[in-house]
């Protein structure tokens, strides 16, 4: 099949995903678990495509670390959505429809989150997708690089979740900042993990050839959600207002690239 009808048929699969689940988070009067599908969706855009290209030590590779990652980021969301309810960026974003725009949480959800969520969700998977198409037989030393840096942000972004799920745990620990482990030396090693797996895929399909080094629009959106847009931006508020301590946090912790704490007087 042509590159085109893959995307055709991935962006028709994963348009059907969504409103299956938008249906759900009707019923449910909470869209909080599209968190979860951010992950697995991108786990099952990636088999689409691998079904369709034919296989391919690149196509292989791809999807194989972008299941890695999804299936993990999935599950650890979904859990954690189960453990704590609806999430408060969903909750005033639904409110917030309704007393502006008069619209009601079907209406809402569908345009503010299943939408939008799909088509970024899509886009910043086109390097599993356009990685597929074609390429050499096997794996070049850009390819190797790559799947060395996905792995390495898939490993510290689990190490970081894990890290604060345990800290979250000890009650000793409510209302203060986690700032050791990987934690100490960034703020959000989960973004920062997400980024470097991304990046890592798009070095994997840009071995492939020109039409895979164009997918760099995905990795690069990314970058920009997590740290100007939907990551960094809305955790960093309400922890600045939550916990007393934050604000020194930040001023030693690099926001986003692991770097030695800084001295602060």
């Amino acid at each position: 099949m042509g590159i085109g009808a893959v995307l055709a048929v991935n962006a028709g699969v994963s348009a059907l995903c969504f409103l299956v689940l938008w249906r759900v988070a009707v019923a449910l009067k909470d869209p909080s678990f599209i968190d979860s599908w951010w992950g697995a969706g991108m786990v099952v855009i990636a088999v689409s495509t691998y079904l369709q290209s034919g296989g391919g030590a690149h196509a292989a590779l791809l999807t194989l670390l972008c299941a890695a990652w999804g299936l993990r980021l999935g599950i650890y969301l979904f859990w954690r959505w189960r453990q704590h309810g609806a999430d408060r960026r969903y909750t005033r974003m639904m409110a917030d429809a309704k007393e502006k725009k008069g619209w009601d949480f079907a209406t809402a959800s569908l345009i503010y989150v299943f939408s939008l969520q799909a088509l970024l969700q899509f886009i910043v998977c086109l390097p599993v997708q356009l990685g597929q198409s074609s390429g050499p037989a096997s794996l070049g030393p850009l390819a190797w690089a790559g799947a060395a840096l996905a792995v390495t942000g898939i490993l510290f972004e689990t190490i970081g979740d894990a890290q604060l799920v345990r800290f979250k745990a000890n009650p000793d620990n409510a209302g203060k900042v986690l700032d050791t482990g990987l934690w100490r030396y960034t703020r959000h090693p989960n973004y920062f993990g997400d980024a470097c797996t991304w990046w890592g895929l798009y070095l994997i399909a840009a071995d492939t050839g020109l039409l895979g080094a164009l997918s760099i629009v995905g990795p690069a959106l990314l970058t920009f959600l997590l740290t100007r847009w939907s990551g960094v931006p809305t955790t960093e508020g309400p922890m600045r207002r939550k916990k007393p301590d934050y604000a020194d946090y930040v001023a030693r912790t690099s926001s986003f690239i692991p770097m030695p704490p800084k001295r602060v007087s």
